[in-house]
């Protein structure tokens, strides 16, 4: 199987929530078999007998316990997945449609509480086949149908506590931080430093023992869109998708084995049509293999986060954006997501964000890999939330504190692209607001969009 193949299914898994029960499907017929074994164990050394058992129930009151053991666990299971059904439609019409894949759908604790349901009604399924089969009654069975059933009361409760948690505003946008902070962690794991833009050194793959250098130290070094004509072009075959992951290992090993550099032409993200350029090829390239190069791009129909970061911003500027729709009509919740902007922006502005050739141990350039540069990060932070914010008090003094803290604690060379964000805001201001006064109250930096700093700065 090659990577690209590897990688959709490990995000097809992660992103199914039909594997959990599958899983807990199997599980529960092992762990029934076993379980009779040792029952029946348990029988042969005296430890108790099938007439008092455990409860000492008579086979009419395990028939009716089961039964509404049974009835439980499929009630709790339907009225579960009729929820989850509901949920998905409140929060892709309310926040963004792009959740349900990367957060909804993701979470273990409704798909180990689905399997936990799926489970018992297995066990009891089997346990009443069971008794079917038996002269007596199977009381260790029983018991242990009873404590499952408890078990799956309280997580059924767990479950309506966590999913109504899990669908507030604060807890979507706090969770796709947190899974934007590990994409940059993982896509930049090099700092940045007081230095021009154009000289910001290249950041090195977190997975690669490579060398890399900054653009300075590479005499043959170019900027993208500058690069001499290349001796082949490889396009994408198969169906139109959408890059999601790159495997820069094995480019960089396929490129050694070839004594040839590839240009990719493409960065995650990108959608990528038949036939579109996908590696622009340099150097010799009678030895490349094209399908095993095809087979380290990773495509899938929607963008996911591992190597996207960016994925993590548009999703965090969907939620504002909806927010401030008429429709809606929510800036405090616009506010939550430029919370987590804010958070990741500043993450980003301390890394180094550089396209950049990876040399090998060498010192040869074996590969081009484009990653969005400051600015875009910037522009996705701020633009259409200030454009669709515009005359929305608590948005406009929230953009403010974002932007006085980014320039208070980023480096100098970060400064350029956020201060053309601050002269746009205030032009938005002056133009949204006609009372002087409002338009006074707007200027002033607001981390809680307001209420928090009235007064302080004016």
């Amino acid at each position: 199987m090659t990577w690209n193949r590897r990688y959709s299914l490990m995000c097809y898994i992660k992103s199914s929530l039909w594997v959990v029960p599958v899983l807990a499907l199997l599980a529960a017929i092992a762990v029934k078999r076993l379980a009779e074994y040792l029952g029946s164990w348990l029988v042969g050394l005296g430890f108790y007998d099938l007439q008092s058992g455990f409860f000492g129930v008579n086979e009419a009151e395990a028939h009716a316990i089961l039964d509404r053991i049974f009835s439980l666990n499929l009630s709790c299971l339907v009225f579960t997945f009729g929820s989850l059904l509901v949920a998905i439609q409140v929060a892709g019409g309310q926040y963004t449609p792009r959740i349900i894949a990367t957060t909804l759908l993701r979470d273990n604790v409704i798909r180990w509480i689905v399997g936990l349901f799926l489970f018992n009604l297995i066990w009891v399924n089997r346990t009443m086949i069971q008794m079917g089969s038996l002269a007596d009654v199977p009381q260790f069975q029983i018991f242990l149908a009873i404590v499952f059933a408890l078990a799956s009361l309280i997580a059924f409760i767990v479950l309506i506590d966590y999913c109504a948690k899990l669908l507030r505003p604060v807890t979507l946008a706090g969770r796709i931080g947190e899974q934007g902070v590990l994409a940059i962690d993982s896509v930049y794991p090099n700092p940045t430093n007081d230095l021009p833009a154009h000289a910001t050194p290249v950041k090195r793959h977190k997975n690669s023992s490579l060398q890399t250098h900054s653009r300075g130290a590479l005499s043959n070094a170019r900027p993208a869109g500058s690069r001499k004509t290349p001796v082949r072009t490889v396009l994408h075959s198969g169906n139109s998708s959408i890059v999601v992951a790159v495997n820069l290992d094995g480019l960089i090993a396929e490129a050694q084995r070839a004594n040839c550099m590839i240009d990719l032409a493409i960065q995650v993200g990108d959608f990528l049509s038949v036939d579109e350029p996908l590696f622009y090829l340099h150097g010799v390239v009678d030895d490349v293999d094209v399908e095993r190069l095809r087979g380290f791009v990773a495509m899938a129909a929607e963008r996911t986060m591992e190597q996207d970061p960016m994925f993590a911003f548009r999703i965090e500027v969907d939620i504002a954006i909806k927010a401030l729709s008429p429709a809606i009509n929510d800036p405090t919740t616009a506010v939550l997501a430029i919370d987590q902007l804010n958070r990741m922006l500043r993450m980003v502005g301390r890394r180094s964000l550089q396209d950049h050739e990876i040399l090998d141990n060498q010192g040869q350039p074996r590969v081009v890999f484009r990653t969005p540069d400051w600015e875009d990060f910037v522009h996705i932070s701020f633009r259409e939330i200030r454009f669709y914010g515009a005359g929305s008090l608590q948005v406009e003094r929230r953009l403010m504190a974002m932007l006085d803290n980014l320039m208070r604690s980023l480096p100098k060379h970060r400064h350029a692209a956020l201060k053309i964000e601050m002269k746009l805001l205030e032009d938005s201001i002056a133009q949204a607001h006609k009372a002087t006064d409002d338009a006074a109250l707007a200027r002033i930096p607001d981390t809680q969009g307001l209420g928090g700093a009235s007064g302080v700065r004016a």
